[in-house]
């Protein structure tokens, strides 16, 4: 189960086409439309598998994705108009440039007929498409796009690896098994500003240790994300008829240092809500948060058309299995959003207010079915309530078995007890004495004797 995970996941997203363009390049407040679900089927397998002596295992898991038209609201060949992230991001990277340099710069972006919004297919804005600018831009400035080839949002995580995680196996110490020992070797990145923020703690997100209470967190390290995150409970509940904890996204985590103090070390931070990735993105402007920025500042979702964040549609969480650490039932939703603004010296961003311009949002979600299921509610539901139901079972019939064997000794000592015969006068004194002399050593039983008869005489 472990290696091959039996939970078929899947990634949803939904894109924010931009409905105005041009009015956004004179300043207006962009208007944004959603489409989708576009569904891909997730397949996980983990690979390069070793064990070590100090009970840790190293591994890399490997993630495929193939599109699965038939939960799907549209076709990859969907043609949607999106933000320019390679003209908009290269313009604030060369914003302090001098003016001549931003003039060759804006130049070039012109010659090869780039727009700061464009249209493409799904599968061009997932997966890649081919832009001669980037190789022109690598040759004349160099660092300036960060990318070679094709360019997509999510180019780089199909058919590769999330790095090498090493996790304790749990061997000797049940509390520390699926924690992560190191990533890539290390045990705390240097995207961040602070020893808190950086460090890699908890495990990699698909199991956890056992026996879990509501007071714990449930900490895993990112590596989409670049930081490690934690879930706190929010209630019992039931998934399957399989008794679970249901874990949520605090409403810290996202919020800025201002609102959050120990969130400081990820600043510098714009509205509290959102989390800046462009330590570990290459540089480009991007954000992360929940979808519609939900748990987000007001102004966020309030400066563009078309958001409407709420706790059902757009709150992550995970509904996780206490004894065993095993989630039934996962949902991970995060959003991507561009930085935008008008850069003096770049014609091409136009008038454009300084605004946080949502790009799409994704759900990765998968729920244990089928015969993996059934099998965990046998072991997990059935089996120990019949072994609570035995227990009770086998108390009640030896307490009954007591019963009866007090029962049946009682009456045969009850049947052996001899009946004494009434006597009296001088008989009397007789046989009590006679009685206490076998109770008497021989010399007392003598004296008695002897007393009984001269009372008889």
């Amino acid at each position: 189960m472990w290696r091959d995970i039996p939970v078929p996941f899947y990634m949803s997203l939904y894109f924010f086409e931009v409905k105005n363009p041009q009015e956004i390049l004179r300043g207006e407040k962009p208007v944004l439309v959603q489409r989708g679900p576009y569904i891909y089927r997730e397949y996980r397998q983990k690979s390069n598998i070793t064990f070590h002596n100090n009970n840790t295992v190293s591994y890399r898991e490997y993630r495929r994705y193939y599109f699965y038209p038939d939960g799907s609201a549209g076709n990859e060949s969907d043609e949607i108009v999106l933000p320019n992230m390679l003209v908009l991001s290269a313009a604030l990277m060369v914003e302090d440039w001098p003016y001549a340099l931003k003039f060759i710069f804006s130049t070039a972006l012109k010659t090869f007929n780039e727009t700061p919004f464009i249209k493409k297919t799904v599968k061009e804005i997932m997966w890649g498409y081919d832009d001669p600018l980037i190789d022109f831009l690598n040759r004349i400035f160099p660092g300036v796009m960060p990318f070679k080839g094709k360019f997509g949002l999510f180019a780089e995580m199909n058919n590769s690896d999330t790095g090498l995680f090493t996790v304790h196996t749990g061997v000797g110490n049940i509390s520390k098994v699926h924690v992560i020992d190191n990533w890539n070797g290390i045990k705390k990145v240097n995207y961040w500003h602070s020893e808190q923020c950086n460090k890699i703690d908890g495990t990699a997100g698909e199991m956890w240790p056992p026996f879990l209470t509501p007071s714990d967190l449930l900490t895993f390290y990112s590596p989409d994300s670049c930081r490690t995150l934690e879930l706190v409970f929010q209630k019992s509940d039931w998934t399957f008829d399989i008794p679970t904890f249901r874990y949520v996204a605090p409403k810290t985590m996202f919020a800025n240092g201002t609102v959050y103090p120990p969130n400081q070390g990820f600043c510098p931070c714009r509205q509290s809500g959102v989390l800046n990735v462009s330590t570990c993105r290459h540089n480009s402007q991007v954000f992360i948060s929940h979808p519609h920025f939900y748990n987000g500042d007001p102004t966020l979702w309030e400066a563009v058309d078309g958001l409407h964040p709420s706790e059902k549609d757009h709150a992550l969480f995970i509904d996780i299995h206490p004894l065993t650490g095993i989630p039934l039932n996962v949902s991970i939703k995060l959003q991507l959003s561009l930085y935008v603004k008008a850069v003096q010296g770049i014609t091409e961003t136009g008038n454009m207010q300084p605004v946080l311009l949502p790009l799409l949002w994704f759900e990765e979600s998968g729920t244990i079915d089928g015969p993996a299921v059934n099998t965990f509610y046998y072991f997990m539901v059935v089996l120990p309530a019949i072994c609570q139901y035995l227990q009770y079972i086998l108390l009640s019939a030896g307490c009954i078995l007591v019963v009866v064997a007090l029962a049946l000794g009682i009456v045969p000592l009850k049947k052996q007890v001899p009946h004494r015969k009434k006597v009296s006068g001088i008989a009397a004194v007789s046989q009590e004495v006679t009685e206490r002399s076998l109770l008497l050593p021989a010399d007392a039983a003598n004296t008695s004797l002897g007393q009984a008869r001269y009372l008889m005489d």
